[in-house]
């Protein structure tokens, strides 16, 4: 198995990718730590690894809060006794944030604490374990939305990723030489409810994204998960600041 025996910390577990990351984990041989803030979620993801025959361990989190992320990491040392992967997989996008134009703030804060706080924090308390050991993974998940502009913004949630993206670069070089990988993994649209519940009540809104999309369909979790198998594997020993852009070509399309 690809990640026999090793430790993954998931954020954002309890549903969408989020869950289906934690069971291709642990299908994988890896002990894998659920760290989602819903714990009726939370706890159902934590049930289906162990059905399937994995191990996992659910912990209630709250990204965003510094005490949350430190307690997060210390389970995942105490249950399991290291970290050699953290996922930082939890996101939010809001219906109510579009251009800066008209975007509250509270809005443009709130997405900040989850999508690149959360980040932030996770590899806080995280990475100094993993400097400890000589060696892990640090995956983030950004967004292709990160690396091009969009006619029908969601601005806070744009400038995030592109953020995640920054900081995976510069969290890359400097422990890279301690053992630590960072890499980003920039998903297109992928069929989780965090988009579709959006899209099935407008759908205009679907079918225009469908249509800059060469696939002609959205991403299936999975897709991503894949990458994401590697980038937590020995096999990626030597992938480090890299950002994996998986979007069916929507990047590549210009008409």
């Amino acid at each position: 198995m690809r990640l026999e025996d090793k430790v993954a910390i998931i954020t954002g577990a309890g549903s969408g990718m989020g869950r289906v990351a934690a069971q291709m984990f642990a299908a994988e041989g890896a002990k894998v730590v659920v760290a989602e803030f819903d714990e009726r979620g939370g706890t159902e993801t934590e049930r289906l690894v162990a059905d399937a025959g994995g191990e996992a361990s659910y912990i209630k989190t709250d990204v965003s809060r510094e005490g949350d992320a430190r307690a997060m990491v210390d389970h995942a040392v105490k249950r399991f006794g290291r970290v050699d992967v953290l996922y930082n997989n939890a996101g939010i996008m809001p219906e109510a944030d579009h251009s800066v134009t008209d975007t509250d703030v509270a809005v443009w804060d709130q997405v900040m604490a989850v999508n690149l706080r959360g980040v932030f924090l996770g590899c806080k308390y995280a990475i100094p374990r993993m400097v400890e050991q000589g060696s892990g993974s640090v995956i983030n998940i950004s967004s292709f939305v990160a690396i091009l502009g969009c006619s029908v913004p969601q601005d806070a949630y744009t400038a995030s990723k592109g953020a995640v993206l920054s900081l995976t670069r510069s969290l890359a070089v400097q422990f890279g030489p301690n053992g630590v990988r960072s890499n980003a993994i920039c998903p297109g649209p992928i069929e989780t409810p965090l988009l579709m519940d959006w899209l099935l009540k407008d759908e205009a809104a679907k079918q225009l994204r469908l249509a800059r999309n060469p696939t002609g369909r959205f991403g299936k979790p999975e897709e991503i998960v894949n990458a994401a198998v590697y980038l937590a594997s020995d096999e990626s020993r030597w992938t480090n600041g890299a950002q994996f852009v998986i979007d069916g070509g929507i990047t590549v399309n210009y008409f």
